[in-house]
């Protein structure tokens, strides 16, 4: 994750041992990392609006209770707020897969992720909003 400068990683997950899995790899690669337990968490933390003038992604889990992972981005786009997003699923389906990436997901992975490939995917979706 070299040279992607000041960086912060969003992930919203329900479950406690991968959000601090993955806080502790993105920050072993010197990211600024922000988790949480649920979309209705993210989306009332002040902190998570900070977009302007950092670089950003969000790790999105799929199936949450309460608000899922897909809504919580179609809640995005009906907002209007353009977030380079990956969702992460135990269990991905061909409509759930369409329904992401039609709501605005630059991927949908299956768990558990080989953190490379996850690395390499978040990567991308930066630089290709960058190229937006």
């Amino acid at each position: 994750m070299k040279n992607l400068g000041t960086v912060t990683i969003y992930v919203v997950d329900d479950d406690d041992a991968v959000r601090d899995s993955t806080r502790a790899l993105f920050e072993s690669y010197g990211l600024t990392v922000r988790d949480y337990p649920s979309a209705h968490h993210f989306l009332d933390d002040d902190r998570s609006r900070e977009r302007d003038g950092l670089s950003c992604c969000l790790l999105l889990d799929l199936h949450m209770p309460g608000m899922s992972g897909a809504e919580l981005l179609e809640h995005l786009r009906e907002s209007e707020i353009s977030l380079p997003t990956i969702v992460l699923t135990g269990r991905a389906d061909p409509q759930l897969r369409e329904r992401v990436m039609r709501a605005g997901a630059r991927a949908l992975l299956e768990k558990p992720v080989n953190d490379e490939d996850l690395a390499q995917t978040i990567r991308q979706a930066l630089m290709d909003r960058a190229a937006d």
